[in-house]
């Protein structure tokens, strides 16, 4: 089969051994006639001198595999109309877990409260983990890997999603009970995808629902959190906010969360997509889309995801 890796240039070193490894039976170009390619590897970016991609010439490709998970750049394109799967990769899964854990340890130890200065501070004891209310918003894998990961150690753990679809051991509720979520969320933890559902759904109202002193775990998409009621917020009762994720990334250097005291900022590391175990993903998907089988992770057009 010939697939087109239609990605950034920067892409192609990590990717090609990966892809080839894993689907040797494969031949991977980086250009070529576009009636000629059986699929595409797709990330956004592509083509790189600033154009949206035209999906129209590509009439033998039967599927369009994203090498993220997020798809909001890719959906909204009107010239796809092949099947589109986004990227679900276990070590994606793996090191959102260990970024949401990390930092949902942290705030609920209070770590950033033993100051270096030779007071002892005793009185400072946090409490175990069962004493903690934790709430993540978004219960898809990612949410479901940090949310079971959270019950391991013992938290209290709230799910929450637009559809409330259940999830094994753990209390999901569904869309319009949000406001109880968030009374809930000493930590708040927030996976969602940009949807047109999702955006700006943590505004002025939603986020002084938090309780006083809660924490914000933004690791999903910037686009979740109206920017200058979070600031606010943060000014009015809410603890900290520790942010992965923007509405303009990088992060300008003027931004006002780089320098308020009560804002982390992260560069956008919570999970990095790694070549070495999406590549079989990938590879799963291609072969099902030459052998005519259902595909993994197919996008729904209309849910954005």
């Amino acid at each position: 089969m010939r697939v087109l890796f239609a990605a950034p240039a920067r892409l192609w070193d990590a990717w090609a051994p990966a892809l080839g490894a894993a689907c040797p039976e494969m031949q991977l170009c980086r250009d070529g006639d576009p009636a000629g390619f059986d699929a595409l590897i797709y990330a956004p970016g592509y083509p790189e001198d600033g154009t949206t991609l035209d999906f129209t010439p590509f009439t033998r490709a039967r599927v369009v595999q994203s090498l993220w998970a997020g798809v909001e750049r890719i959906v909204t394109n009107p010239t796809l109309t092949q099947p589109l799967c986004r990227m679900v990769d276990p070590g994606l899964a793996l090191g959102m877990r260990e970024y949401c854990l990390g930092w949902a340890l942290r705030a609920h130890l209070g770590m950033d409260r033993y100051a270096q200065d030779g007071i002892w501070r005793s009185h400072l004891t946090p409490p175990l983990a069962a004493g903690r209310s934790v709430t993540v918003l978004g219960m898809g894998e990612l949410g479901r890997a940090v949310a079971s990961a959270l019950m391991g150690l013992g938290f209290r753990v709230t799910g929450w999603s637009g559809s409330g679809r259940p999830v094994r051991g753990i209390e999901v509720l569904p869309g319009p009970h949000l406001p109880e979520a968030l009374s809930r969320a000493e930590i708040l933890i927030c996976l969602l995808p940009d949807t047109p559902g999702t955006r700006g759904l943590l505004d002025r109202d939603r986020l002084a629902m938090l309780p006083r002193g809660a924490t914000v775990i933004n690791a999903g998409r910037g686009t979740l959190i109206d920017e200058q009621a979070l600031l606010a917020a943060l000014d009015n009762g809410l603890g900290h906010a520790v942010l992965d994720v923007f509405q303009t990334e990088p992060l300008p250097p003027d931004h006002p969360f780089w320098s308020h005291p009560q804002v982390t900022v992260t560069p956008h590391v919570s999970a990095e997509t790694r070549p070495e175990s999406a590549a079989t993903v990938a590879a799963e998907n291609l072969r099902r889309a030459m052998r005519g089988e259902p595909l993994l992770h197919l996008v729904d057009r209309a849910r954005g995801y």
